[in-house]
Formats: C-alpha cells, sequence, structure tokens
C-alpha cells in the first residue's frame, strides 16, 4: 500500500472514528439528559427521540440523489456535517419540549446524511484500493464504544458536556471530510432518475427487505436491551457493560469480513449474520440466565459486525456507479430509519400489552423472514450463474 492510498484510508478512519465518537456521546445519554435537566415526561421525550427515525425515512434519500445529481459528494458531506455539530447546540441555547422538537428536527435532517455520504465514499474507494471496507468501518465501532464508556462518566460532571463533545467531534470529522478522497460518480443525472432506476431491481428491492428484517430489529434492540438485562436482574452498570462489549465486539468481526466475504460471498455473509441474529433474538425469547446474558453481548458483533459490511458492499456491487450514493442512502433509510422506527414502535406496543420476551419472539419472527429472503437472493444467484455459464 503507497503512502497516498495509507494517507486517504487513515482520513476515513478519522472521520468514522470522531463522528461515531459523536454519535456515542449524545444519542444514548440524550434521554436522560431530557429527564433529570430538563424535567420532560416519557411521552415527551419519546417524541423527541422518535425524529431521527422517521426524519431519516425521507431525508436519506434526498440527500442521495442530491449528491448524485449534482456529483458533490464531498462538499455535501462536509457540510452536512458541520451544521449537525452546530444544530445539537440547539439544547443548550432553547429550553422547552417545543423548541427541543425544532432543535431534534435540524439535526436528524443533516445528520442523516453523514452515514450514508461517508459509506458510499467509502465503498467506492476501498474497492477500488483493493482495502477491506471493514477495516476503516470498524474504527465507527471503536469510537462509539469509547463515547459511551468515557461520556457515562463526564456527564455525571456536567450534563451538558455531551453537547458540546458532539460539537467538537463532529467539526473534527467535517476537517477529516474535506481531506477524504475525492467521489465522481460518472455521470450526473436528474434528482429521481436514480431513484426510477432502482425501483426496477429486483434483487436491490428484495435486499431491502432483507435489511428491514435484519438490521431493524438490531437497532430497535439498542432500546430494549437494558429493559431485558433489568428484567434478568441486571443493574445500570451491568447493562453499561453489556453496551460496551455488545459495540466493541463489532470490531474483530469487521475486521475479518474482508476475508470471509472473498472466500464465501457476499450474500453468504449476510446470511450466516442473518442466521446468527435469529438464533440470539429466540435465545432471549428463553429468559436465560444473567451471566449469559451478559455473555451472548459478543453476538452483537457477530451479526452487525458481518452484516455492515456485507450489506453495504452488496448494494454497490448490484447498482450502477452513477447512483451509488442514491442506493447506500436509501438502504439506510430503510434500515437505518423505517426498520428502526417500526420496530422500536411495535416493539413498544407488545413490550406493554405482553413482556419484554414477547418483543423478542417478534423480533426473531421478522427476522425468519429476513433469512428466508437471503435464501431466496442465494437461489436466484445460482440460477443466474448456471444461466450464463459461470
Amino acid at each position: 500500500m503507497d503512502k497516498h492510498v495509507k494517507r486517504n484510508i487513515f482520513t476515513l478512519q478519522g472521520f468514522y472514528l470522531f463522528v461515531f465518537f459523536g454519535i456515542g456521546s449524545l444519542f444514548p445519554l440524550l434521554s436522560v439528559y431530557l429527564s433529570e435537566v430538563e424535567n420532560l415526561n416519557g411521552y415527551q421525550i419519546g417524541i423527541i427521540l422518535s425524529i431521527g427515525p422517521v426524519i431519516m425515512i425521507f431525508f436519506q434519500p434526498f440527500w442521495g440523489m442530491l449528491a448524485d445529481m449534482k456529483n458533490f459528494h464531498n462538499r455535501l458531506l462536509t457540510l452536512t456535517t458541520l451544521i449537525t455539530g452546530i444544530a445539537a447546540l440547539g439544547y443548550i441555547f432553547f429550553e422547552g419540549f417545543f423548541s427541543f422538537i425544532i432543535v431534534a428536527t435540524i439535526l436528524a435532517v443533516f445528520q442523516s446524511a453523514i452515514i450514508p455520504l461517508s459509506d458510499s465514499i467509502s465503498l467506492k474507494y476501498t474497492s477500488k484500493a483493493g482495502v477491506n471496507y471493514g477495516n476503516v468501518r470498524l474504527f465507527g465501532s471503536l469510537g462509539f464504544g469509547l463515547a459511551v464508556f468515557v461520556m457515562g462518566r463526564l456527564s455525571e460532571w456536567n450534563p451538558q458536556v455531551i453537547f458540546y463533545t458532539f460539537f467538537l467531534t463532529l467539526l473534527v470529522s467535517a476537517a477529516f471530510s474535506v481531506k477524504m478522497p475525492k467521489e465522481s460518480s460518472g455521470r450526473p443525472s436528474g434528482l429521481f432518475s436514480g431513484m426510477k432506476d432502482l425501483m426496477r431491481m429486483k434483487k436491490f428491492l428484495v435486499f431491502l427487505g432483507v435489511t428491514f428484517m435484519v438490521f431493524g430489529p438490531n437497532l430497535a434492540n439498542n432500546f430494549y436491551f437494558s429493559l431485558f438485562v433489568e428484567d434478568r436482574g441486571g443493574t445500570y452498570t451491568g447493562i453499561g457493560i453489556a453496551f460496551l462489549i455488545a459495540v466493541l465486539s463489532e470490531i474483530p468481526f469487521m475486521r475479518v469480513a474482508g476475508s470471509w466475504i472473498r472466500k464465501i460471498g457476499l450474500l453468504q455473509v449476510a446470511f450466516i449474520a442473518a442466521l446468527v441474529s435469529l438464533v440470539r433474538w429466540i435465545f432471549y425469547f428463553t429468559e436465560p440466565a444473567l451471566s449469559l446474558v451478559y455473555a451472548s453481548a459478543v453476538i452483537q458483533g457477530f451479526s452487525l459486525g458481518l452484516f455492515i459490511p456485507a450489506g453495504l458492499q452488496y448494494i454497490r456491487d448490484i447498482t450502477p456507479l452513477h447512483i451509488t450514493a442514491t442506493a447506500v442512502t436509501i438502504y439506510s433509510a430503510v434500515g437505518n430509519g423505517l426498520g428502526n422506527w417500526f420496530f422500536t414502535f411495535f416493539g413498544g406496543i407488545i413490550f406493554e400489552e405482553f413482556s419484554i420476551y414477547g418483543v423478542y419472539i417478534f423480533f426473531a419472527a421478522l427476522t425468519l423472514i429476513g433469512v428466508l429472503l437471503t435464501v431466496w437472493l442465494l437461489q436466484d444467484d445460482k440460477k443466474t450463474s448456471f444461466r450464463t455459464g459461470y
């Protein structure tokens, strides 16, 4: 690897490290701040926290289409990262429920562009440079894990530190994004032309279904896992340790994802990740002992650590180069936005009507559909290979 490639990879890794450190500093602790410092009730906090996933559903595809249409992915990433960091300071300078709704909305609109645009840039560059994408993306998991561990303690000293840290880390991230390798999609296109092309692609639409069924429960689990651990007799300290184990365990699996993909294939790795998620939800439904729950936190690394790089690279491989950003942002909107919202919302209803174990059998049932859809894609690939003679 020459010096130019090393410098670009270091820049991408630095961006992910600081962006996810910022995300890990703010969002896991935001509900506590709104409750204990701003004295908002549960309904108000729920509304504010639900704004992000809903905004993502609509705005992530918009950012991707805009980037592909104008062919200025890097400048758009720098701008949205900077505005996102500034927007978070609104929680300090304004007060009251309705003011926080406005802050949360502005924050979500611009934040929704950051991860899919950076993923699009990173995917294209690592593919061109022959570098494992997982070796870049794992720095995001590292940043998030460090933030959860460090900021929980700093916020006890001053709760507002989470907003200042978010602002500063995203400021640093914006500086890294300026130095990122420039992405060119080849030819600018109309705003909705990329969307039309993607909606005609059967494999793309089916994999969106896989993402919804597999990725959605994993994200919603961030809200329900603490309730699950508490129900099994865990303490707040134990919950924090379990989350730290879960996030940091993604790193080694992201590191090996590239070699696994080369050996057995993208869809095969995605299938393994989906199957592991299914086993995890069924295991939680059986009401396991607390010690086994802590040990099982590593399973998150196995499932997400493999599914994130495999899923993104599969989207890149099956879509035309000039609409990669549009494809990645739609993919992200379905998983991070729609899937996150759907499973969090209906999980809450099931939790209220039944129990936390009902939530996990609900997760298992729909993850099973995701596993079956992945099997269908694998079979379709075999048929295509047989017809073409490859």
